[in-house]
């Protein structure tokens, strides 16, 4: 009996030893994580929308944030972007916006995905992000969603992975065009 506690007291201090290693190394990288993607949303941001600077904005209910990016010089406005965030089919697939200020996007780029490599995961690729240069609300569907007015054209193999981030960015430009009351109707 005495042998089977010892063993029970030592298995117990080598799990203490090792989960407070593991809080006091996650205690030092959460801060540098943390600032290195603070400092990626910034380049991305700079990246879909050249030559502003952005003010980072919250909607009325507290829970949308975006950014108005203005002209570095003049200050008007260029446009907003955004973080469009939906289950895939692997997992969660986030897509930072860019959109001009008539609510076309300027372009996307996919920040956070676990998509099937080969399949879903092609949705990084430049082939995929460029059907949605140029697209307003009313086109950002998959075309087998609706095959009048969807322009993206669903990946082979992947069906739900281009639908999510398509239905993402629709919904959310949605929200964006209701937070600054000019909601052209152009929904689903």
């Amino acid at each position: 009996m005495m042998y089977y506690l010892k063993l029970g007291v030592i298995l117990l201090i080598f799990c203490a030893v090792a989960a407070g290693v593991l809080a006091y190394v996650n205690g030092l990288t959460t801060p540098i994580i943390s600032e290195r993607k603070a400092k990626e949303a910034i380049e991305t941001r700079e990246a879909l929308i050249p030559n502003s600077t952005f003010e980072e904005k919250t909607a009325a209910d507290s829970s949308y944030k975006y950014f108005v990016a203005l002209d570095k010089t003049t200050k008007e406005v260029n446009g907003y972007t955004f973080v469009a965030s939906k289950n895939g089919y692997s997992g969660k697939v986030e897509t930072m916006v860019g959109l001009d200020k008539d609510f076309k996007v300027i372009d996307v780029k996919i920040i956070t995905q676990s998509e099937t490599p080969g399949l879903g995961a092609n949705c990084v690729k430049d082939s995929f992000k460029a059907m949605f240069k140029g697209l307003g609300v009313e086109n950002l569907m998959v075309d087998k969603d609706d095959k009048d007015n969807g322009k993206i054209i669903a990946m082979a193999g992947a069906t739900i992975t281009s639908r999510a981030i398509a239905n993402s960015v629709h919904e959310q430009i949605l929200v964006l065009q209701k937070e600054l009351g000019q909601n052209d109707g152009g929904g689903k």
